[in-house]
């Protein structure tokens, strides 16, 4: 018998989180799941393809709110069996946190370990986090936080790898000259694109042919566009079609200051691309020798790590080739959804369990 859930997107943007939960909508019935969506109106128009209409219900954003009782109700009139809350960060969405756990069992699936404030907020956020019947996060990083800063249970929280769609054929490296090097995601300090543009200034002051594009819009537009003024770089602005960016690069970086495991990192290995990625979150674990790990924040070895693989075409298409492999084996969406929904059908029979005696009858 299919069970109901209940997908909660309380976001301001679209981004990898969101990308998340459609990879979970558009599995859900392959694991024998009935999945509907309580999304706020920001991000609304980007799960139009995920689910139809019906299972679709628009809300304001609850984001910051002390409570969200129109969220609340929402919810209550899909009948979720559970509810699974996108928590961006670990206090950003404690509304509709609090507004799911007046409806069902609830979920939450932190993406990203965040400032959690003073010991007033912190006690508030454990209390809050304390209530969910289970948390999951991509990261080491994430479960860390919710254990030893939040006091949630150990055995309540989960590390769930993300994943992403596998194209049924990796084109590799594009073979352009000079070669092309591209990035994605919002134009934020956490993702270091200021970072990459002084990596590549370098590698052109020390005569390496390149050019470069980012692809996603954000806050810090202007202060990137004005630091690439004079260089080789393209901002696409918001791109819909990925896969076909991924096409047309030799190159993928992903030079960024805080993540968990980004879905853009997973989708250039999937594409068959040689990767260059700082050292955030589980991204070493994740790729292990498949692709080229720096540190963060500083754009010397991040240079150094370009500069090799611009340099040696055979070396780049060695490197996407074995990306690939480890991206089909351990990264798609597939198996994270899996993972999840094995996670919450584990739950509901566990609740069941625990409430299927009546209270004072003796066992057996």
């Amino acid at each position: 018998m299919s069970r109901r859930v209940t997908v909660v997107a309380d976001s301001d943007a679209w981004g990898g989180a969101e990308v998340y939960l459609t990879h979970l909508l558009r599995r859900a019935a392959g694991c024998r799941w009935t999945a509907s969506l309580v999304c706020a109106e920001p991000v609304a128009a980007g799960f139009a393809a995920a689910l139809p209409a019906q299972r679709r219900t628009v809300v304001p954003l609850a984001r910051h709110r002390c409570a969200a009782p129109g969220l609340a109700a929402a919810i209550a009139a899909q009948r979720p069996d559970v509810v699974v809350v996108n928590l961006v960060d670990p206090g950003s969405n404690a509304a509709a946190v609090g507004a799911a756990l007046t409806v069902a069992p609830t979920v939450g699936v932190l993406h990203l370990a965040g400032d959690v404030g003073g010991p007033e907020r912190r006690t508030r956020l454990a209390e809050l986090h304390g209530r969910l019947a289970l948390v999951l996060s991509p990261s080491a990083d994430g479960r860390d936080q919710l254990v030893t800063e939040l006091g949630v249970p150990a055995e309540r929280v989960h590390v769930v790898p993300n994943g992403v769609d596998l194209p049924a054929a990796a084109g590799g490296p594009a073979g352009r000259t000079p070669p092309r090097v591209g990035a994605v995601g919002r134009l934020t300090a956490q993702k270091g694109f200021d970072v990459l543009l002084q990596a590549v200034a370098g590698l052109l002051a020390g005569g390496v042919e390149l050019d470069l594009v980012i692809a996603g819009r954000g806050r810090d537009e202007d202060r990137l566009r004005a630091a690439a003024a004079g260089l080789p770089v393209t901002f696409t602005g918001h791109v819909d079609d990925v896969p076909a960016l991924l096409a047309g690069l030799d190159l993928f970086c992903l030079p960024s200051r805080h993540e968990a495991l980004p879905l853009a990192l997973l989708e250039a290995m999937a594409a068959g691309l040689p990767c260059v990625a700082t050292d955030v979150g589980d991204v070493a674990v994740a790729v292990g020798e498949d692709a080229v790990v720096v540190p963060a924040g500083d754009p010397e070895p991040l240079a150094g790590a370009l500069a090799v693989l611009l340099a040696d075409p055979v070396l780049r298409a060695d490197l996407g080739a074995r990306a690939r492999v480890r991206a089909v084996r351990e990264m798609g969406a597939d198996l994270m959804a899996r993972r999840t929904f094995a996670l919450l059908e584990d739950l509901l029979d566990d609740l069941l369990d625990r409430f299927a005696a009546p209270a004072g009858f003796p066992a057996g």
